[in-house]
């Protein structure tokens, strides 16, 4: 009973403070005029923002841009182009700063990472050049891509309820083509104080996922963690260290490719990218600190709390443009 008490509290409180925070962004856009002097409280409010999206993101193994684009998108009154293209620094910047430390423990693995990248690098353009091609291509483009981020975003919200995470699959068999490119791999346990060896199966059904997670990841500016992770732990039986390693590998290499795609466009405002970037950095570091004394299911309900409410706004947004409702 007082789970559920929980659950409903933190629901109810999230949707005050989005709605507020909704309403003071809303009315500030409408209140200052361009030529005044408070250009700066936007980065300032980002910073802030983005602070505090930084200490939530490594204390639930969520990735930032996961909860960047589709709350500012939502929230703030920035094309969306804009926020995208921060969506990918952002999840660049987690990426490249953490990937290095799992590649010297050994547990990022290169056999998968190299086939995998060819197809999904390709499918993160393909998705970046869609995405801006829509939002500029239609009077009511941004609109549209607005109202899919909102749908998109349910999506993760039941692949994050749905799924579960296993620490050390068992696989019994390895497929055949896994077999011949040998992914495998092995690295040192502290905690069972020994080699764990593991070996990777369902390798095509893996790599459809990648094709998915890249395109998402690049046509809307979201790190592809929140799918990365479970294909590679749960499709493809890889320990959950390793997957999470590998996965941080790819995000660092697929949003590289998009980000240029949003660069060349212009959709890379250091406005909007540095203080959100430097918001999440420090944020992180706090939260990379306290996260052992945050509770589990506490953290599990605010995400998907954020992400359930972000998804509402951003079709309602998104409708509303496209004068549906």
């Amino acid at each position: 009973m007082r789970k559920k008490w929980l659950k409903w509290g933190v629901f109810v409180f999230l949707t005050i403070c989005m709605f507020l925070l909704w309403h003071y962004s809303a009315w500030g856009a409408e209140a200052t005029p361009a030529h005044t002097s408070a250009w700066y409280k936007w980065p300032l409010i980002l910073f802030c923002f983005a602070f505090i999206i930084g200490i939530i993101a490594p204390m639930t193994g969520v990735g930032g841009g996961v909860l960047f684009v589709p709350v500012s998108t939502a929230l703030f009154p920035f094309n969306v182009d804009f926020v995208r293209g921060a969506g990918l620094v952002l999840a660049l910047t987690s990426a490249l700063s953490s990937a290095p430390t799992y590649i010297k423990k050994n547990l990022a693995n290169f056999r998968i990472t190299i086939p995998i990248l060819m197809i999904s690098s390709l499918s993160s353009i393909i998705g970046g050049i869609l995405g801006l091609w829509i939002s500029n291509a239609f009077p009511q483009g941004k609109y549209y891509i607005t109202t899919a981020l909102g749908l998109v975003l349910f999506l993760i919200f039941v692949v994050m309820v749905t799924s579960k995470k296993v620490e050390f699959p068992e696989v019994k068999e390895m497929d055949s083509i896994s077999k011949k490119l040998r992914l495998g791999g092995a690295w040192f346990e502290p905690s069972l104080n020994k080699v764990v060896r593991y070996k990777a199966t369902r390798f095509l059904w893996g790599l459809l996922g990648f094709v998915g997670a890249g395109f998402i990841a690049g046509m809307f500016g979201l790190g592809a963690g929140w799918a990365n992770v479970p294909v590679l732990n749960l499709v493809m039986g890889l320990p959950l260290k390793v997957a999470i390693a590998t996965s941080m590998v790819i995000i660092a290499v697929n949003d590289a490719a998009a980000a240029w795609i949003y660069l060349a466009k212009g959709a890379v405002l250091p406005i909007i990218v540095v203080p959100s970037v430097l918001g999440v950095t420090i944020g992180a570091r706090i939260g990379a600190r306290i996260a052992h004394k945050a509770k589990p299911t506490f953290l599990k309900y605010l995400v998907l709390g954020i992400l359930l409410l972000a998804a509402v706004m951003d079709v309602v947004k998104g409708l509303k443009g496209l004068g549906i409702i």
